[in-house]
């Protein structure tokens, strides 16, 4: 019997090649994102990162193709890993329920200290900011395929559209919202809970 007739249906059968390139990418981010904290994002360089990663600096470029690609791609993983909680939701959930939950759980999991400093490498460049935005239009597309995958009436889609688009939106507010506020800043996840409170009192 091969090694992979025991995985059960739908399990990854990733190669060696591909296991060892994903564990180099994400030692990489987990690398840069560490030195971006502790030294600023402009005050971190392609070849402290390389050097820090054990790498060189054209392996790096393999990987990624700048110090922004990086910090997207963390914040990527934080999706994903949303996007995971929200396939295991149960349908008799209503949706926008469903999201906030998912949404204000994983938020909460951040300290304000840590969001302040992500928030501060986020706002950092201004190629950044403006790919950032791209970022959530990007996003939104993908909770919304991902939200049908578990509410899969056709004629739902309208709705989970709508879902996907203020969800979205409250997110994108929230942090505003946050960045705003002054210091003590209320915790992120506590805001972004009102956020979506407000929002369900107007429909």
């Amino acid at each position: 019997m091969s090694e992979t007739s025991h995985l059960a249906p739908g399990a990854s059968t990733e190669g060696l090649r591909e296991r060892k390139r994903r564990e180099t990418r994400d030692r990489i981010a987990e690398t840069a994102l560490r030195l971006f904290l502790a030294n600023g994002f402009e005050g971190t360089t392609l070849d402290v990162i390389a050097a820090e990663s054990g790498i060189s600096r054209r392996t790096f470029f393999s990987y990624f193709k700048s110090k922004d690609d990086i910090l997207l791609f963390s914040q990527d993983v934080h999706w994903r890993a949303i996007y995971a909680d929200l396939l295991k939701t149960s349908p008799d959930v209503p949706p926008l329920d469903a999201v906030r939950d998912i949404f204000v759980k994983h938020m909460a999991r951040y300290s304000t200290e840590e969001m302040v400093a992500i928030d501060t490498l986020m706002r950092s460049s201004a190629t950044l900011q403006s790919r950032k935005q791209a970022f959530y239009a990007e996003q939104e597309q993908v909770l919304f395929s991902q939200l049908c995958e578990v509410w899969r009436q056709p004629e739902r889609r309208t709705a989970l559209r709508m879902v996907a688009m203020v969800s979205m939106g409250a997110m994108r507010l929230t942090a505003q919202t946050w960045h705003e506020q002054p210091s003590p800043r209320k915790p992120m996840a506590k805001l972004l809970r009102e956020t979506f409170e407000s929002l369900k009192s107007e429909l």
